[in-house]
């Protein structure tokens, strides 16, 4: 798992601090959303996609690039601390979606693409998502913390 830090943070708690713990929570969760769907979108434009379906037993094409998800942890979150994680859904319960069942979510075989096997070299793309985009993601970051920040302070100045 990949961790991304940023500088400031210090000074960030200490403004998160004067907010009103409902306001900083949520400004916090939703500027990590947003660095997180940074991260995400990338991950499905680097996500492989099938040439064609195989068999009655493959997935149908696109099925990891619509499996790519970001997802919150709450155990891990709270009034400081937001964490989400990029992954892709997998599992049984979503293998029959869409309108008519036929769109799986399924992505099963995700991990064999992104480390490999020993018949079939790795192809990574969650990986590199998280490479090529961490600076835009914490910019992301940053920039909705300040609107959610600035939004709060007008609230709070209004009689």
């Amino acid at each position: 798992m990949e961790t991304v830090h940023i500088d400031g943070l210090k000074e960030l708690d200490q403004a998160l601090q004067q907010l009103p713990d409902r306001l900083a929570r949520n400004g916090l969760r939703a500027s990590v959303y947003a660095g997180a769907k940074v991260v995400r979108d990338e991950a499905k434009r680097r996500a492989p996609k099938a040439a064609k379906n195989l068999g009655p037993d493959q997935p149908p094409p696109g099925t990891l690039k619509r499996s790519v998800i970001m997802k919150q942890i709450r155990e891990l979150s709270g009034q400081d601390r937001q964490t989400f994680f990029v992954t892709v859904r997998h599992g049984k319960k979503y293998r029959k979606q869409g309108k008519r069942g036929n769109l799986s979510q399924d992505a099963w075989y995700w991990r064999f693409i992104e480390f490999g096997t020993r018949k079939m070299a790795a192809m990574p793309f969650l990986r590199p998502a998280l490479e090529a985009k961490r600076h835009e993601a914490a910019q992301a970051m940053k920039e909705r913390l300040k609107q959610r920040i600035d939004k709060a302070a007008n609230e709070l100045r209004r009689p």
